[in-house]
């Protein structure tokens, strides 16, 4: 599921796509100490300016040749939505999130009833935490997409199975429920969350939406609903790219210790963001606060500010800081 992954920023960080913002998996620096680019990308929820990161030579060269391509195939097709649609995904890889919504927006002029633009800018909405015009295409997106079919959605950057694991619709109703999460509505983001997991086609689609459901369950309170989802989750689910989702739904289930699986990000920021939200969730749900507002400051040290565990993360904070 893009879920959110890191794989179509983006995931993405992918939904997984997961966690890590939904963007490109290729592994990037850490922040650098001086700004990017002379203007933000965003503002973060606790007011600070967010800039491009610094990528590495070889990871920006291959994504500015893709970007090269889209905008070919953009110039010879300006009124084509796919071009339009690759060209802005192709723009956000680069983290250029706002001439990725420029992108979208010229786009949703030219075809208003395009459910796929409302869902790339939506998503890129959340990324620069703009959350209530998140909301707004999104919701937009699944009104356009009642009567039709469902189809599969290309990756970015395909897995190394080269088999793409989320769809449209899917994706629709993830990104609609992580951006009721992150304002902090979760019924309304249970809600979403439960259409995306009714049409949700394959293993790794359900345990991306089931480990956010199972920590909105939690938020709400409703603790007992959210153990059932455990039973959902065994060992042999065929699990494609979505295994941080599935090692911490292991460890709601207690068959993975919450230590092991912070240790793995140690050495890799990235993961750490990536399994470090869903972690601290867990010990905040279960009454230790100080334990998961360290981890979550952790994640937030580790600079990876468009993956959705750190937007998550972040949005924790601000709240509890009351902003």
């Amino acid at each position: 599921m893009i879920v959110c992954s890191a794989r179509r920023l983006a995931p993405m960080l992918v939904i997984g796509a997961a966690l890590a913002g939904c963007g490109p998996k290729t592994a990037e620096a850490p922040p650098a100490s001086e700004p990017a680019s002379p203007k933000p990308e965003a503002v973060s929820l606790l007011g600070t300016n967010l800039y491009p990161r610094t990528i590495s030579a070889a990871a920006r060269e291959k994504y500015e040749a893709d970007l090269a391509v889209a905008k070919r195939a953009l110039d010879n097709a300006p009124n084509d939505a796919d071009s339009i649609i690759w060209y802005g995904r192709r723009l956000a890889y680069l983290e250029r999130y706002q001439d990725a919504i420029a992108a979208f927006s010229d786009g949703i002029a030219k075809h208003p009833n395009d459910s796929r633009l409302y869902r790339f800018r939506g998503h890129r909405y959340i990324t620069v935490r703009e959350f209530d015009k998140a909301l707004a295409d999104l919701s937009r997106a699944a009104e356009l997409i009642k009567g039709e079919t469902n189809e599969l959605e290309p990756d970015g950057a395909p897995n190394a199975h080269g088999i793409p694991t989320s769809t449209k619709h899917g994706n629709i109703f993830y990104h609609l429920a992580l951006a009721h999460y992150l304002k902090g509505d979760y019924q309304q983001a249970l809600a979403a969350w439960d259409e995306a997991y009714r049409i949700a086609t394959n293993d790794d689609s359900r345990v991306s939406v089931n480990d956010w459901r199972y920590m909105t369950l939690r938020r709400l309170g409703r603790h007992d609903d959210a153990k059932k989802l455990l039973g959902q989750v065994s060992k042999d689910m065929k699990i494609l790219e979505n295994t941080a989702y599935f090692r911490r739904m292991l460890m709601y289930k207690g068959e993975i210790p919450p230590d092991s699986l912070l240790a793995q990000g140690e050495t890799d920021p990235l993961q750490y963001v990536t399994q470090g939200y869903g972690v601290g969730n867990w010990y905040l749900a279960n009454g230790d606060s100080t334990k998961a507002f360290e981890i979550f400051q952790k994640v937030l040290d580790g600079g990876y500010w468009a993956a959705f565990g750190f937007i998550a993360a972040e949005a924790d904070i601000a709240r509890k800081q009351g902003r």
